[in-house]
């Protein structure tokens, strides 16, 4: 059995330097990886669902190299020897697999249209049976995640509705609520009605910014949660800057939390923000405003209160009509807004970094006024109910990557740095247990949660000694399965990574 350390917490980089502090020695940390299993090329492992009913793990392939999109299964009765099982043909029913999830015997699993802006499905298997879905359900176009509520009464799919390349079609994004008690009765909620709200919601951070696209077609949900209790689901609307608090029992869209903006001109927003200026994890303030742009999100209950932690990747539209990223040095600047522009737009300043072109000409005279970035490159924590910043933890894993600079790549200090595109909660031992997968770093950073607000960080795992010989290349998917459900009697975390098609086990 492997062991992963890490370095002592005191390591870290100081922002806008390259001086280290005291090291006092490695640390044994508490999770070990016990097995690794690669199941195909890049695109073969994303998104990990398990049932503990029958001991099998079930995971999203899309293999980039043989161009095919299925369902793995995978005997997990004994997590040390992971076999391969016959896999779940879903070309019959769309053109790809996005998600799954599993709960009380019951396996769903999220497939997009044949066209990718049809509407897709959602497929219900038994999975003491997995030979023929057991229902087809109609959801939206582009079911992008599927969750199960914690009480199996409900099934969750937020449709991402992605235009075509040419943006001629663009659908609606929606969210699709099934109730499994009800004979899988499906409702599709979308976005229409909050269409009148847009010039509060933009003073806030939010927006809408597709060509031609009205305020329901430009809304792009990609992730959910739900609280403990089944009663309301948050669903991140990454390109748009917010998320969407839903009712589940109203079967109803509540609001829309903006999510606001980062201040880079702010201590303690540092940022590094060049791949040519030849230091790794060069931290400093810049004159920029950044979208959070949050992909994964997860839930946590602390009294009467849901908290919301999402993991700030950024995204971008990038379609053949339309793409919104530029580089500093490519923009015209204002020159009362930058009185220092030539100086700022040099490579190894801001010249590198990739902005979105998408707001900053505040005046319309075709310069712009304004930097916008991409991404929080950060996780943050919020109210889940009034959507209030409670805390941002930004740079504390740049710093302990950037000291550790083997798993920092400056290559992407210009774009979304170190990544965050996952995040997961776990308890053990009645603690909450926070875990952040870093797809740029192909790295999981984990915590532990006291309180509201309150992290301290317990490991880096970077699997550079994997026991399969690669690691786990831009981690997509983490899932952490409890003690009264491991088959260990021991908790565990899965992380599926599509850069290398890999599946890895790591053991508490």
């Amino acid at each position: 059995m492997r062991k992963i350390y890490l370095l002592g917490a005191s390591l870290l980089l100081l922002a806008g330097c390259n001086e280290r502090i005291s090291n006092p020695g490695p640390v044994r940390t508490s999770f070990s990886e016990i097995s690794s299993l690669k199941i195909g090329n890049t695109g073969a492992a994303e998104i990990t669902a398990f049932d503990p009913l029958t001991n099998q793990l079930f995971l999203v392939n899309n293999d980039a190299v043989t161009e095919t999109s299925k369902v793995d299964v995978i005997d997990f009765s004994d997590p040390q020897n992971l076999v391969q099982l016959t896999p779940i043909d879903i070309m019959p029913y769309g053109g790809g697999v996005n998600s799954v999830a599993a709960k009380n015997g019951k396996l769903a699993i999220a497939v997009e249209g044949f066209e990718k802006t049809d509407n897709g499905v959602i497929l219900i298997y038994n999975t003491a049976n997995l030979g023929s879905p057991e229902v087809v359900v109609p959801v939206g176009a582009l079911p992008d995640m599927v969750i199960f509520s914690p009480d199996g009464r409900y099934i969750v799919s937020a449709n991402e509705g992605e235009p075509n390349d040419d943006y001629s079609i663009d659908p609606e994004g929606t969210v699709s609520l099934i109730d499994v008690t009800n004979g899988y009765q499906v409702t599709t909620l979308g976005f229409g009605a909050f269409s009148g709200q847009y010039p509060e919601l933009k003073t806030k951070g939010f927006r809408i910014f597709g060509p031609n696209a009205s305020f329901a077609q430009d809304i792009e949900p990609e992730y959910v949660t739900i609280d403990a209790t089944s009663s309301f689901a948050w669903v991140t609307l990454q390109e748009n800057n917010g998320i969407a608090r839903v009712d589940l029992k109203r079967k109803e869209i509540i609001e829309i939390l903006p999510m606001g903006l980062k201040d880079h001109s702010l201590a303690g927003n540092e940022i590094d923000v060049s791949d040519k200026d030849g230091i790794k994890g060069n931290l400093k303030n810049w004159p920029l405003l950044a979208y959070y742009l949050p992909d994964a999100i997860e839930s946590f209950e602390l009294g009467a209160n849901t908290f919301l932690i999402t993991a700030n990747e950024g995204d971008t539209r990038d379609y053949d009509a339309y793409g919104e990223e530029e580089r500093v040095k490519d923009l015209e600047l204002d020159p009362i807004a930058f009185p220092n522009a030539a100086d700022l737009q040099k490579e190894a300043n801001m010249g590198r970094y990739t902005a979105t072109t998408s707001a900053g000409d505040t005046d319309g005279d075709g310069d712009f006024d304004v930097l916008y970035g991409i991404g929080g490159r950060s996780f943050t924590i919020w109210n889940g109910r009034t959507g209030e910043l409670v805390k941002d933890y930004k740079n504390l894993e740049l710093d302990l990557l950037a000291a550790k600079a083997s798993l920092y790549d400056d290559g992407r200090s210009d774009n979304k740095g170190v990544e965050p595109e996952t995040v997961e909660i776990g308890q053990i031992r009645g603690k909450n247990i926070v875990f952040v997968g870093l797809e740029r770093s192909d790295a999981i950073m984990v915590y532990e949660l006291n309180g509201a607000g309150g992290l301290q960080f317990l490991q880096l795992l970077d699997g550079i000694e994997s026991i399969g010989g690669s690691g786990h290349d831009a981690p997509e998917g983490l899932l952490f399965i409890p003690d009264y459900e491991s088959p260990t009697g021991r908790p565990l975390l899965i992380v599926s990574s599509e850069g290398d098609g890999r599946v890895t086990v790591y053991m508490n």
